[in-house]
């Protein structure tokens, strides 16, 4: 498949280690709810309806690029695809968020599951949004795409939705170990066939969203979370290798898995994204100078004032250092945030 030459190949240089003229930055969830544009689309449109409409996912991945400086656009989508895929409800209910009607409940429940569902098929939109979007993006910055990751997908499987504890899917690990690996299991294989038909369809780096690692701990998440994740990793190379395809950067963001970081930097991604609640210099330390990082200002630091932000963004650069570097929030924007204040952000990373 033939795509525009990429005009800005900055993140993907800082992603694989080279060197950059300016320490590259995107946003993480920078296309959706906080731009006016995109609400004034979501009036017209229900969420998944944008996320399986490949023109119209497209239009809201472009947004947040004709309005910053940014370095990267990401394919606007949502984790939850793969439950749906799987043959699970997902709604997204206005003013709660992603609500699963049917979860399940007991280890019986997943024979309800299409273990064997045709991934491509079943969420080709998605690839047909990253051609689309590739397409468009003319070469301008480089096209990101990702998933959830098992247990991340398996805690709102099991909860019905999202959780400040997660307990039933952490009962879930102590009662029913089993059949928790089957269902992380089945979840692993959807994953690795999604990822590699996104880097077919067109998408220059994969990451690997395993948002709710906090809630587990060094024990679980070693247990249960981390060789899922390394899984993915070897799967997906081997087989965007087996496509001929060149090899894609990847990037795992296990927010709150501090306690983790050298286990995950052994796994070999390229890049590891971090949290707001562990400082640079420290989890520099732990994954070693040779892997990229990304992130970490508290999505919150995006209320202060410009000069606020600004101050906070050249300590956070000072902290990381312009190699193997990306720069980004410690988790999604906020929907009530002001795109000036990420455009002083944007601005300010690239002015140091």
């Amino acid at each position: 498949m033939k795509f525009p030459v990429l005009k800005n190949d900055r993140l993907l240089r800082a992603a694989r280690g080279e060197d950059v003229d300016k320490v590259p930055i995107w946003i993480m969830r920078q296309a959706g709810r906080y731009l006016p544009e995109f609400r004034e689309l979501r009036s017209k449109y229900d969420f998944f309806t944008i996320c399986q409409t490949p023109e119209l996912a497209a239009e809201v991945s472009l947004q947040p690029i004709r309005r910053f400086d940014l370095d990267a656009c990401i394919i606007f989508s949502d984790i939850l695809v793969i439950p749906q895929a799987l043959g699970m409800t997902v709604e997204m209910r206005p003013g709660v968020g992603p609500v699963l009607p049917d979860p399940l409940v007991t280890p019986e429940d997943i024979s309800k599951l299409e273990a064997s569902a045709n991934i491509p098929q079943k969420l080709g939109y998605v690839a047909e949004a990253i051609t689309l979007t590739r397409h468009k993006l003319d070469g301008k910055v480089p096209l990101l795409g990702f998933s959830g990751a098992p247990w991340t997908l398996m805690g709102y499987m099991i909860e019905g939705g999202g959780s400040k504890t997660l307990s039933k899917a952490k009962f879930w690990l102590y009662q029913y170990p089993d059949a928790s690996r089957k269902l992380l299991k089945i979840l692993t294989d959807s994953i690795v066939n999604y990822l590699v038909m996104q880097a077919c369809a067109g998408a220059q780096l994969l990451q690997v969203f395993e948002s709710n690692a906090e809630y587990l701990g060094p024990e679980l998440f070693k247990e249960f979370a981390l060789p899922c994740i390394q899984d993915i990793l070897s799967r997906v190379k081997e087989g965007v290798k087996s496509k001929g395809l060149q090899d894609i950067p990847m990037t795992i963001f296990a927010k709150g898995a501090h306690y983790a970081l050298p286990e995950i930097a052994k796994c070999g991604y390229d890049v590891i994204g971090l949290d707001w609640t562990i400082d640079p210099e420290e989890a520099r330390l732990k994954v070693g100078s040779d892997v990229t990082l990304q992130g970490n200002l508290d999505p919150c630091a995006l209320y202060a004032s410009g000069a606020d932000i600004i101050e906070r963004a050249k300590t956070m650069v000072k902290k990381f250092g312009k190699k193997c570097y990306i720069a980004n929030l410690g988790h999604g924007i906020y929907p009530d945030m002001d795109p000036d204040h990420v455009a002083v952000l944007i601005k300010a990373i690239h002015e140091m």
